[in-house]
C-alpha cells in the first residue's frame, strides 16, 4: 500500500498515466506514460521515495534497486494489451496466485470491475482497443487474460514512444515502452 501512496503523491508533482500495475514481493511492474515531465525523472523519484521508506522502515541505507530500468517500444494495439496481460499475470507465473483476480495489488480487478481507486490509473488505455460498451471491453479483457493463462506468455517481443513498461527489483530493472 505505501507504493501505491507513492504513485499517488508523484502523479500530482509529475503527472503520468498508469494503464497497468501489479507490485509483487521483490519487484515492480508499471506500464505507464507522461506527456509533462520525461520518464526517467518520475522513476527517478519514486524510486528514490520508496528508497527512503524502505531504508528507514528496515533501518538501511542506499539504493533498493540495483540497476536503471531499459526499454523497448511497443508498436500496436496488440502490444499494449499483451503487455498489460503479462502484468496482470505476473502473479500466476510466480505460483502466489491461481487466477490474476485473487491477486489485490494488481490494477487487473480495476479491469474487470467497475472500480477506479486511483485517478492516476486509467484502464481505458487498454479497454479501448476491444469493441463494444464497457461491460463487453472488461468482458473481453478478461477472456484474453483466461486464454493467456492456459499459455506460457513470456514478455511480448514487439513492442511506442509513450508508454513504458517497468519492472523493478532489488536487483535490476527493465522498462518497455509502450505507445
Amino acid at each position: 500500500m505505501t507504493f501505491l501512496y507513492i504513485l499517488k503523491q508523484f502523479f500530482y508533482k509529475a503527472p503520468y498515466e498508469l494503464a497497468s500495475y501489479c507490485l509483487m514481493t521483490n519487484h515492480f511492474h508499471l506500464q505507464l506514460r507522461s506527456t509533462d515531465q520525461p520518464i526517467s525523472k518520475i522513476m527517478s523519484l519514486i524510486n528514490k521515495r520508496y528508497a527512503d521508506y524502505y531504508n528507514n522502515k528496515y533501518h538501511l541505507t542506499g539504493q533498493v534497486s540495483e540497476k536503471r530500468y531499459y526499454d523497448h517500444r511497443i508498436h500496436s494495439p496488440e502490444g499494449m494489451i499483451e503487455v498489460s496481460c503479462y502484468i496482470h499475470l505476473n502473479p500466476v507465473k510466480a505460483n502466489m496466485v491461481t487466477n490474476p483476480e485473487a491477486y489485490p495489488w494488481s490494477s487487473y480487478r480495476d479491469y474487470i470491475y467497475d472500480t477506479r481507486p486511483y485517478e492516476f490509473l486509467k484502464t481505458n488505455h487498454i479497454l479501448k482497443f476491444f469493441s463494444g460498451n464497457i461491460a463487453e471491453k472488461r468482458k473481453k479483457y478478461k477472456q484474453v487474460i483466461a486464454e493467456r493463462l492456459t499459455k506460457n506468455s513470456e514478455l511480448p517481443q514487439f513492442l511506442s514512444a509513450h508508454w513504458q513498461f517497468f519492472i523493478l527489483t532489488k536487483n535490476a530493472a527493465a522498462s518497455y515502452r509502450c505507445k
